[in-house]
């Protein structure tokens, strides 16, 4: 009983070992996790969330759409939801107000959300960045990013039932495992980068599970204390939340291939080879 604890300790201080001296791990800390959430979180405020309303404003119920999915994806309670709805009281004038000229450059400022991410993934796998001449994936992206997103609002799934939930799930992985795929233009296998997107989307889930508890009774006391101005606080919080979750989630999918990887690896047999040949210097 004593040596198998002491045999366990043993691997136990081996793994930190290795963790410490990152002879397979990638560091945190090379990510710039948080910097990098920071400004994930504002390109999304500045860009994406302007695109988003005056898309969903094409929407036959008057572009509520938006504010609805909001609510569902911070997993808020009804009160903090009528806060949202309204601070995007008259979301369905952005569609009759909005020029052709102030669309184009919404969706040429929203290229440099792709750009940012593939930045991340690329410090994840430790990859050279990629040729300006590819940023046509940025384009792809952000379009199907945007299909993406409104159908999830226009269809609500959170609120049906658990099948649609499931469904969500599933084509939000498979999203962010051909995100991967595509922003690192194919310089890393399929297989290596299911686990990032796996693991996104549990930490989605999670920071929904966290909005709930968190996010929800902020947004019904700032909206008291700072008016319509606490809500986009939270709203801000809950974007940089989800920025840590996108690059984290590739960070750990990382971690778990790797180590995954050394594992199935054949143990090297120290001895030497039968048919080596002997070093008559020795």
């Amino acid at each position: 009983m004593a040596a198998g604890r002491l045999l366990s300790f043993g691997r136990l201080g081996s793994t930190l070992r290795r963790v410490r001296a990152g002879r397979r791990w990638v560091h945190v800390r090379d990510l710039d996790l948080w910097q990098r959430s920071l400004g994930f979180a504002a390109l999304g405020f500045l860009t994406l969330v302007p695109l988003l309303i005056v898309v969903t404003a094409a929407d036959a119920r008057g572009g509520h759409g938006f504010a609805q999915w909001l609510a569902d994806g911070l997993g808020v309670s009804p009160a903090a939801g009528a806060e949202i709805q309204r601070l995007f009281a008259l979301p369905g004038q952005a569609w009759r107000t909005t020029t052709a000229f102030g669309l184009a450059l919404l969706a040429v400022f929203g290229l440099s959300f792709g750009t940012t991410l593939q930045s991340g993934y690329e410090r994840v796998w430790n990859l050279a960045p990629g040729r300006w001449w590819a940023s046509w994936r940025h384009v792809l992206w952000l379009g199907v990013l945007v299909g993406v997103l409104y159908v999830s609002a226009i269809s609500s799934p959170w609120r049906e039932s658990p099948a649609r939930g499931f469904v969500t799930v599933a084509i939000g992985t498979l999203f962010f495992w051909w995100s991967q795929r595509l922003l690192l233009g194919g310089r890393v296998p399929w297989s290596a980068l299911l686990p990032g997107a796996v693991a996104t989307m549990i930490g989605l889930l999670g920071l929904r599970i966290f909005s709930r508890l968190v996010f929800s009774p902020l947004i019904a006391s700032n909206a008291v204390t700072y008016g319509p101005f606490g809500t986009v606080l939270v709203i801000q919080s809950w974007l940089v939340g989800i920025g840590v979750v996108v690059f984290g989630g590739a960070l750990v999918g990382r971690l778990l291939h790797d180590e995954l990887g050394r594992r199935t690896l054949p143990a090297e047999d120290p001895r030497p080879s039968p048919s080596a040949p002997v070093d008559p210097g020795r």
